[in-house]
């Protein structure tokens, strides 16, 4: 936030711009609200604007969510909606201490709105949160525990997922070579095959040789380690068309970092998912997919060939994780329509699109 915070500056110096996005007259802003800074922009501007968290929730208190913390679990605590009274306990203290993230940000921001703000004018954080018109969360309840929302609050997740289109002739014939065994695919993000250790995907790979199903595996080939012999059920790919591969009627597993993009792909074809959660919100999202029973997790300083291929057979051969996945599924698809093409105001649905009033 202290670096937001020092580019801000710079950005609200940039007169020139400001003037001339000031004589666009937009209608509307669609802010990333994680920098607070857009919000001050849209201040500056004098424009009304819709702020577009594409996360899961958080800071429920500076971005006026609703959380009671008797079974709404509070970002990175690990919880589920059904909590002891111990976490039930530490739950409400997180809840408390994002007051203080709140109390911290505004510290860290006070200086740019002094210094770009009349003293008679100037907003806080907390303020422009609320003014936002609309609030548009990147979640689905199919993945997400149950928790209030208020009328404003919007959930759109699942943008990507759609009807799966056939995969190339060469990634079809090497599915087909997997017989009744299927295939699973594997997305851990770019990040692992550029920062995470040798022994790391060593043991990834020894665990897939011991399965008899085929590997699509997303991992930059020219950084696999020269060494190391890959397994000969496995296919290496720069990058994949992951909503196609988890339509396949072969893809039996889905093993990915717990990205939300990813899992909501996975909910809508109905692929039960192993979890392997590197940083940020990914240890939620997938504690997520376990409370479903569509999913297990291990965390990656837990690999070992024997424990990854035991969990990767576990996941396939109970077919409690499939039907799971199948009813989180018909959740998803549930929806008539995303809501992003209309929202509810007084009752009436609009298009999604701000009209001045008259």
């Amino acid at each position: 936030m202290t670096l937001y915070a020092k580019h801000c500056r710079l950005y609200m110096n940039q007169t020139d711009i400001l003037d001339f996005l000031k004589q666009e007259n937009y209608d509307i802003a669609i802010v990333d609200p994680f920098n607070p800074c857009h919000f001050l922009i849209a201040e500056k501007l004098g424009i009304p604007y819709i702020a577009f968290f594409a996360g899961p929730f958080s800071y429920p208190l500076g971005f006026w969510l609703p959380s009671p913390p008797s079974y709404v679990p509070m970002y990175l605590s690990g919880f589920t909606d059904r909590m002891n009274f111990l976490e039930r306990v530490i739950n409400t203290f997180m809840y408390l201490s994002s007051y203080m993230v709140e109390i911290r940000n505004e510290e860290i921001f006070r200086g740019v709105i002094e210094e770009h703000f009349p003293p008679d004018s100037r907003p806080s954080l907390s303020d422009l949160h609320h003014k936002a018109e609309l609030w548009i969360y990147n979640m689905d309840f199919s993945i997400e525990f149950p928790r209030p929302l208020l009328p404003h609050i919007q959930c759109i997740s699942g943008l990507r997922a759609k009807p799966a289109k056939p995969v190339s002739q060469d990634l079809e014939d090497f599915i087909a070579e997997s017989g009744d065994f299927g295939f699973i695919l594997v997305t851990l993000g770019p990040i692992i095959s550029a920062v995470y250790r040798m022994a790391f995907i060593k043991e990834m790979n020894s665990a897939f040789a011991s399965v008899p199903q085929k590997i699509i595996w997303q991992f930059n080939v020219s950084q696999w380690p020269k060494d190391l012999k890959l397994a000969p059920n496995v296919r290496l790919l720069d990058w994949v068309k992951q909503n196609d591969l988890l339509g396949h009627p072969k893809i039996r597993l889905l093993v990915a970092h717990g990205g939300l993009n990813g899992l909501t792909e996975a909910v809508y074809h109905g692929v039960p998912v192993l979890g392997i959660p590197l940083f940020a919100d990914q240890p939620d999202n997938i504690n997520r997919i376990k409370a479903k029973h569509m999913g297990e997790y291990i965390p990656f300083y837990e690999i070992k060939s024997d424990k990854f291929a035991n969990m990767i057979r576990k996941l396939i051969k109970d077919k409690s994780y499939k039907t799971a996945a199948m009813k989180q599924s018909v959740i998803m698809r549930s929806r008539p329509f995303h809501r992003t093409a209309f929202w509810e105001v007084g009752g009436a649905q609009y298009p999604l699109r701000w009209r001045r009033p008259s």
